[in-house]
């Protein structure tokens, strides 16, 4: 409506402002300019006679005499009466006035006319233009109310596409392309199948985390296939007006069936997918009507139907059973986080059209991002790009790959906040207290590097990264991942006699651990192979609200003491490593306030010295010893 009242007002105006400039020309143009001074009509009987006037310029009601001697004189004359009839009456000699040049204008009467007319239908030609203003906008909103039940899918078109997407732009996923080169098939050769009796399936669903590929590779599907590409959200669908939602999905699979072959691709199916009965308003909910017509759509397709539904969702847990009964979403694809032979072919994809210098080592970056998604890659390499084009770069090096890395995975360096000195000694032996631990420990994670640079919400950071891809931990790997986490905690603890804020997010990640290992793995000797608790859901909000306690209270106090024996166990592990390695502590905490940063090389390098040392006078004193 404010709109609409907008668009009749502007346009108002403008026809007002012509309307006013018109009347202002014509008024202009009628009326007659300012008269000479006019003198007596006897004069002119008078100058007649006397042969002294050469021409004489008759309009409706003024006399204009042309003089000899070239004096112009203006005189009234009677309107509606002939000049001769009034010249005969006051005397004028006829041979006379025969000698003068009489012109006859009818000034004005031609434009006196148009402008009666114009101004008598003008107010008639406003009033009908002002009421077709308004039945067009009347109009265009029964349409915008009609539109308002079509589906809003944006339609690609392989050919029209500027940025293709083939599966050759897909790195890894081998298998995952493999089943969707299926459906290609089945779009480009449909009799083949349909003459074998087979089936291709009618909906296909993408289950992955965040950023994995679940989009890109519904637009890959549409490129090899060469087919019409119907992009919807899920969230699209759903409105405040009871069966829009509905409306929707009928429009867009109507559309779709007039472009087959063709492919309906819903992302985030999970906005309209989740479990009937379970959200606020029971069979009449919005979204539950939505879900229940695409259900009856995808089952309602003709076996010769030729339009694939593909959908992605991160959540398939919260899924309608009826959506993944055969007949409908009866194919799951899971997209896992790409391993490290996939990372590398997604960074070699992201830039090949980036200027990199010889120094650019992939393999390693690839290394370095274990659980890093193919669009955290993209925003990785994207980052270094930015960081070279910053700094004047010609080509990107590994230096801004590993600065690009760091801060994507813990934020842009803090070069404004200053610490004190001691702040700077806390942060630097707590660092240390990690990296050595860790490096003490044969199942713990290799120490990438050590820094005490200010990073995110960290004061300071140590980069440990698996040298392989894991699917699988065991308990021990678990348990000297426990020392290293109180690593930092412990060495405050042997150094300054005291404990700070910085092992809080430590103390958070070790608790959850630990109870994980407990309640979860059942990795508890005391305990057993039991899993304790059951999570619940309210659908209808999305998130976890509480847990479902399947064990009695004699149990809880059980898991409690097990969870702190477990915390104990690790901390006095990683104390008893820094105290018998204190020198080799000393010198990392030393290193690391001179540079700030420590590589593992350099880290290696220390730690292995010390080791040597420390064996040397070990080996002296047992020789002492007689031993």
């Amino acid at each position: 409506m404010k709109t609409f009242f907008k668009n009749i007002s502007k346009n108002t105006l403008a026809v007002v402002l012509i309307f006013l400039v018109i009347i202002v020309i014509f008024a202009q143009l009628i009326t007659p300019q300012k008269p000479e001074e006019e003198k007596p009509f006897n004069q002119l009987i008078e100058a007649i006679n006397q042969e002294k006037i050469e021409k004489i310029v008759v309009s409706d009601t003024s006399l204009t005499a042309y003089y000899k001697e070239g004096e112009v004189a203006t005189f009234s004359k009677e309107s509606g009466v002939s000049i001769f009839e009034t010249f005969k009456n006051l005397g004028v000699d006829k041979e006379k006035l025969a000698k003068v040049k009489i012109e006859i204008k009818n000034k004005g009467t031609n434009w006196m006319i148009v402008v009666s007319i114009f101004a008598s239908i003008l107010p008639f030609l406003f009033l009908v233009w002002f009421f077709w203003v308004l039945s067009k906008q009347a109009k265009m909103g029964a349409a915008q109310a009609f539109d308002f039940s079509k589906a809003k899918a944006r339609l690609f078109r392989a050919d029209q596409t500027k940025e293709k997407v083939g599966f050759g732009d897909v790195a890894g996923l081998q298998e995952v392309k493999e089943e969707l080169e299926e459906v290609v098939d089945f779009l480009k050769n449909p009799q083949k199948y349909l003459k074998m009796g087979a089936k291709i399936p009618r909906g296909v669903l993408l289950v992955g985390p965040p950023g994995t590929g679940k989009t890109l590779l519904a637009r890959a599907v549409a490129h090899e296939a060469g087919v019409p590409f119907f992009s919807i959200s899920g969230s699209e669908f759903v409105e405040m007006f009871v069966g829009v939602g509905a409306s929707r999905v009928r429009d867009l699979f109507s559309t779709a069936k007039k472009h087959q072959p063709s492919i309906i691709f819903i992302d985030e199916l999970d906005a309209i997918g989740r479990i009937r009965g379970a959200g606020i308003g029971g069979g009449h909910d919005e979204r539950e009507q939505t879900l229940n017509q695409i259900l009856v759509e995808m089952d309602g397709f003709e076996k010769e139907t030729a339009v694939i539904v593909i959908a992605a969702t991160n959540r398939p847990d919260i899924l309608d059973p009826a959506l993944l009964r055969p007949g409908r979403f009866d194919r799951r694809i899971v997209l896992d986080l790409p391993d490290i032979k996939s990372r590398e072919s997604i960074l070699k994809i992201h830039c090949r059209n980036k200027p990199l210098g010889k120094d650019v080592d992939l393999r390693e970056i690839a290394e370095r991002t274990p659980g890093f998604s193919g669009a955290d890659l993209a925003n990785l390499v994207n980052e270094a790009a930015i960081l070279a084009a910053k700094r004047d770069k010609k080509h990107i090096n590994q230096q801004e790959f590993l600065e690009a890395f760091e801060k994507v995975l813990l934020g842009p360096e803090k070069k404004s906040v200053v610490f004190t000195d001691k702040e700077k000694k806390i942060s630097a032996y707590h660092e240390a207290g990690h990296a050595l631990v860790a490096m003490s420990l044969p199942n713990a994670e290799p120490v990438r590097k050590v820094s005490i640079v200010a990073r995110g919400m960290a004061a300071g950071y140590t980069l440990k990264l698996p040298k392989e891809d894991k699917h699988i931990k065991t308990k021990r790997e678990f348990l000297d991942e426990l020392a290293a986490l109180l690593g930092g905690y412990c060495a405050e603890k042997v150094i300054f006699k005291d404990i700070s804020t910085g092992a809080s997010n430590d103390l958070e990640v070790a608790s959850e651990l630990a109870r994980k290992l407990v309640k979860t793995y059942g990795m508890s000797d005391k305990l057993g192979p039991v899993v304790f608790g059951k999570k619940e859901e309210l659908i209808f909000l999305g998130k976890e609200l509480s847990e479902e306690r399947n064990y009695s209270e004699k149990l809880a106090e059980l898991i409690d003491e097990e969870v702190i024996r477990l915390i104990k166990k690790a901390q006095t592990q990683a104390e008893r490593i820094l105290k018998r390695r204190r020198k080799t502590l000393d010198k990392i905490a030393k290193v690391l306030l001179e540079k700030e940063t420590l590589e593992k090389e350099e880290l290696a390098k220390i730690v292995k010295s010390s080791s040597s040392k420390r064996f040397k006078r070990a080996k002296q004193k047992r020789k002492k010893r007689g031993v």
